[in-house]
């Protein structure tokens, strides 16, 4: 896994999903990045869409976070530019989907096998 990687905190579905909003803040500790990368984030993507309350808030859903993650992967893991991953996302948006998850299982079937090689 790559480093930078290791270091989101992301719930698992079944606790992520309890919850219907997460402030911009819970979700900038959650991928350990900068309230300001995700407002701008959240311009630039049209994968993105999160609410504003009155006061002008951003709230993301649960599944904001889940396309934040795919995000956060094409452009961190991945090095692709702001343009680069918005042309991706438009020109193959089901199949990154499928690959992303695909690769999220592996690098947690990964995580499992390298906590049993520690164990032995």
């Amino acid at each position: 896994m790559d480093a930078e990687s290791a270091f989101i905190n992301i719930p698992e579905d079944e606790v992520l999903f309890q919850k219907q909003y997460y402030g911009i803040g819970e979700v900038a500790e959650m991928f350990h990045l900068n309230a300001s990368l995700l407002r701008y984030w959240a311009n630039e993507f049209d994968l993105l869409k999160p609410r504003k309350n009155r006061k002008g808030d951003r709230l993301f859903r649960p599944e904001d976070i889940k396309n934040l993650l795919l995000i956060h992967h094409l452009l961190r893991q991945r090095k692709y530019t702001i343009g680069g991953a918005k042309d991706y996302l438009k020109k193959n948006k089901l199949k990154v989907q499928q690959d992303f998850d695909l690769i999220q299982k592996l690098e947690k079937v990964k995580g499992f096998l390298l906590g049993l090689k520690a164990d032995l």
